[in-house]
């Protein structure tokens, strides 16, 4: 049975992650926990007490939260699970799980270090939220281009990039090609340009690759997916094949399978093997909707360590018992 000393611990490891890493106030946090205010600054200070807060939340191993525990024992990855009440918007789940990534990602970010970032829905939130850290001879490059028919996609993954450079002192490296090409001759072509391969060897030397997961079924639809990126042809290959999600712009199946020339071999993002290989890859994830594509990734290994909504991890856990 859990003891009253446990549950305060717990209640106050709650209340520190929403006010120090969420940003909430302790009015808002009494009306989520459905305490008192005096209850809220009584928890804040126990958080202090005995050490569950020193410069950031730091939860010694008795404190962690079980179902983050049970993702990392059960998928052999680093897990965070973002707390958020019942009855909370997409959109806000988003920001939520955002946030308390950027904090986390900050920490990550070392001098001299190549991080790799694909553009989404999920990155522009966590760049929107990202801290300021002081690292020096860090890069970040775009992993996977962004233009397609109707833009150059330039400005979108752009601002993008640029939040985090901006964030680290960063020298920022883009990648202006298309996202998918319509044949694979011609991204073979451009390969061959110096001005490509340049990019491309920058690729090669990330340490830390970031990103969402794309979902052609997400409530809150994933840029590539609502984006002009397909035509028809495209979506009935998508369908047939049973695609469940991507990641920059690679797509795999619920059993981590990317076994789809039609789709794959046209895309600049980097093969599933490639991302494999990266030493450290952190995976944001927040809408109940693209359970599936995180199955599909875990199956497929792409994930290191996962930051994930409260209500998506429970649904994880309890269909992968």
């Amino acid at each position: 049975m859990t003891t009253q000393a446990e549950e305060r611990s717990r209640d106050a490891l709650r209340a520190a992650q929403l006010y120090y890493m969420q940003d909430l106030t302790m009015d808002a946090i009494a009306h989520e926990m459905r305490v008192s205010r005096s209850s809220v600054s009584r928890l804040l200070q126990h958080a202090r007490d005995v050490g569950l807060v020193t410069i950031s939340i730091s939860p010694p191993d008795d404190a962690r939260g079980q179902m983050a525990q049970r993702i990392a024992d059960r998928f052999g990855i680093t897990a965070h699970v973002v707390p958020t009440p019942a009855r909370t918007s997409e959109a806000e789940r988003l920001e939520r799980t955002a946030l308390t990534a950027a904090r986390i990602l900050a920490e990550r970010v070392e001098s001299s270090m190549t991080v790799g970032v694909a553009w989404g829905s999920t990155l522009s939130a966590v760049a929107r939220h990202v801290p300021l850290k002081d690292v020096h001879d860090t890069h970040i490059v775009q992993m996977n281009g962004a233009a397609n028919v109707r833009t150059s996609g330039i400005p979108y993954a752009g601002e993008i990039l640029s939040k985090f450079g901006a964030a680290w002192s960063s020298s920022v490296h883009q990648f202006p090609v298309p996202a998918l090409f319509d044949d694979p001759r011609t991204k073979h072509a451009m390969w061959r340009e110096r001005s490509v391969r340049s990019v491309l060897e920058i690729q090669q030397r990330v340490g830390l690759f970031v990103f969402g997961l794309g979902s052609p079924h997400a409530d809150v639809p994933s840029h590539v997916y609502s984006g002009d990126y397909f035509d028809e042809r495209d979506r009935a290959v998508i369908e047939r094949e049973g695609v469940v999600g991507d990641c920059a712009t690679v797509f795999y199946r619920a059993d981590g399978s990317s076994d789809i020339p039609e789709l794959n071999a046209r895309s600049s993002g980097p093969d599933l093997d490639t991302v494999r290989r990266i030493p450290r890859r952190f995976c944001v994830v927040s809408s109940l909707s693209k359970l599936d594509g995180l199955r599909g990734a875990l199956a497929a290994g792409l994930i290191t360590e996962l930051v994930v909504e409260e209500a998506l991890a429970r649904r994880l856990l309890s269909v992968t018992r």
